[in-house]
């Protein structure tokens, strides 16, 4: 009886044991997905940014042909954009590293804050407001800004799921060594509008 009674013990640990076993996997196999979810979507958001990012040469270059531009506006937006250069070096980072999200999302809103002050600017320049080059250029970036709102909500949605999956109980006893995503705050009023931008004129382009 003493020696059935030790087996039902062991069976019992041994089912005890697959279990726990069972979910500990299953749990790893989704973090693994959940972590790859985050990164899928940080790297859209990287990849409209950089689209961004790379409409801006094409913008200063139409906007100096115009009779005398105001240059300091100019100016802000080559100092924004290197800052956004600088700030990309640790970008893919980002969602684990607070510090580097810090940057790039303080960078980046710079440059947005700079884009709206020149098409601002530009209400004072009648042949401009009427180039083809330009009004083509401004509808791209009113598209790329659309799409910048819509990859950073899903990029937030990913990290939603990810830190959720690993701080709830009991995976936060299993799970100890992974460690919360950042999620991304722009740090103007940016961050809290409608996926649309109206640079100027009262009129919004459609995405492209």
């Amino acid at each position: 009886m003493r020696n059935a009674g030790l087996l039902g013990c062991v069976v019992a640990l041994l089912v005890v044991l697959l279990i726990v076993g069972g979910y500990y996997v299953s749990l790893r196999n989704r973090v693994v997905d959940l972590d790859q979810s985050v990164q899928e979507k940080w790297s859209e958001v990287e990849t409209q940014y950089q689209r961004r990012y790379d409409l801006i040469p094409n913008l200063v270059q139409t906007v100096q042909g115009a009779a005398n531009f105001e240059k300091s506006t100019l100016v802000e937006i080559a100092n924004a954009r290197a800052s956004v250069g600088r700030a990309q070096v640790a970008a893919p980072n980002a969602p684990s590293d607070p510090a580097a999200m810090a940057q790039f999302s303080a960078a980046q809103s710079s440059l947005f804050e700079s884009l709206r002050k020149l098409m601002v600017v530009v209400e004072a320049y009648p042949t401009l407001k009427s180039n083809e080059n330009f009004l083509e250029l401004q509808s791209q970036l009113e598209g790329t800004e659309n799409r910048i709102q819509i990859a950073r909500g899903r990029y937030n949605e990913a990290v939603k799921s990810y830190n959720s999956t690993i701080l709830k109980f009991p995976a936060s006893l299993l799970l100890s060594g992974y460690k919360p995503k950042n999620f991304f705050k722009a740090t103007t009023p940016e961050a809290t509008e409608a996926p649309k931008v109206q640079f100027d004129f009262g009129t919004t382009a459609t995405a492209k």
